[in-house]
């Protein structure tokens, strides 16, 4: 029993631990990074945002879109926010999730996003915990209310997150520039959208959706800096294509089960999967 359990934890370090080790490594310090980040701007936030600051701008934002507001259009953004919410992101980002993973045959889309969520969530959580801002007026805002920490707003931080990463992800599984242009177009605007239904609700300061922009692009940056860096370190060390749901990389196989993997309809895979055509034509790089 002993000797099953151990081959198979081997199995499994050889297969998740292994071969992305640069990815998890600078995914680790990035998440650090990000933390360390929600901590400082915290403090900056302390400092520069006094009443004055207030009525410089998230006054005036949450007066001018509080003139916007009519029964039809409340009910239509309180959906739509509900879908950055503790419950419809998390839905939204499995689906997202699990059909990138499909169509890129790797596992690197359930990692990057799985990992950059985990962080996203915890800057949210100690931001709120840090600051403890109290939110806008019930009487300023649409219902149903929220009571916990404003600062910053995690819909904004972790819609950022996510979907930044789904848009980078997918632009590698395509190849023609108008269909990038296009995923690109329609996630700055998903992502704008979803901060700006937060100030229109009353439910978070302009200043907090600010936050959560800069928090979240800044994380996707180093989540992105890792991948990239990733296929950069596999290709120097030519370590052939990376694990696949058709090419598992487990320690101890040989190299003769490498090559056959390698070998797809009479053709060699190239050495690294970033150029490696996918399902339909497509990059595989997604991974």
């Amino acid at each position: 029993m002993s000797t099953r359990t151990e081959t198979w934890l081997t199995q499994r370090w050889g297969k998740w631990v292994v071969p992305y080790a640069a990815l998890w490594i600078t995914m680790l310090i990035g998440g650090v990074v990000v933390v360390i980040l929600a901590r400082v701007s915290a403090g900056v936030y302390d400092n520069v945002v006094d009443d004055a600051g207030l009525a410089n701008l998230d006054k005036p934002a949450l007066a001018f879109m509080e003139q916007l507001r009519s029964p039809g259009l409340d009910a239509f953004i309180t959906g739509f926010t509900n879908i950055g919410g503790g419950i419809g992101m998390p839905i939204l980002a499995s689906i997202l999730t699990a059909w990138l993973t499909w169509t890129s045959r790797t596992w690197r889309p359930l990692i990057l996003i799985g990992g950059a969520a985990a962080v996203s969530v915890t800057a949210t959580t100690l931001g709120k915990k840090m600051i403890g801002r109290v939110r806008p007026d019930h009487a300023d805002a649409v219902p149903p209310y929220e009571n916990s920490p404003s600062f910053p707003s995690g819909h904004t931080l972790n819609t950022t997150v996510v979907i930044g990463l789904v848009v980078y992800l997918a632009c590698l599984q395509v190849k023609r520039t108008i269909a990038r242009v296009g995923l690109i177009a329609a996630g700055v605007i998903f992502i704008f959208a979803m901060g700006m239904s937060r100030v229109y609700l009353g439910h978070h300061w302009m200043t907090d959706v600010i936050i959560g922009w800069v928090l979240g692009l800044a994380w996707v940056g180093i989540v992105i800096l890792a991948h990239r860096l990733f296929h950069v370190l596999r290709h120097r060390e030519q370590t052939g294509p990376a694990p696949t749901f058709d090419h598992p990389a487990h320690l101890g196989e040989g190299a003769a089960a490498a090559g056959s993997d390698r070998s797809v309809g009479g053709r060699t895979a190239e050495k690294d999967d970033a150029d490696t055509p996918g399902p339909s034509g497509k990059s595989s790089s997604a991974g």
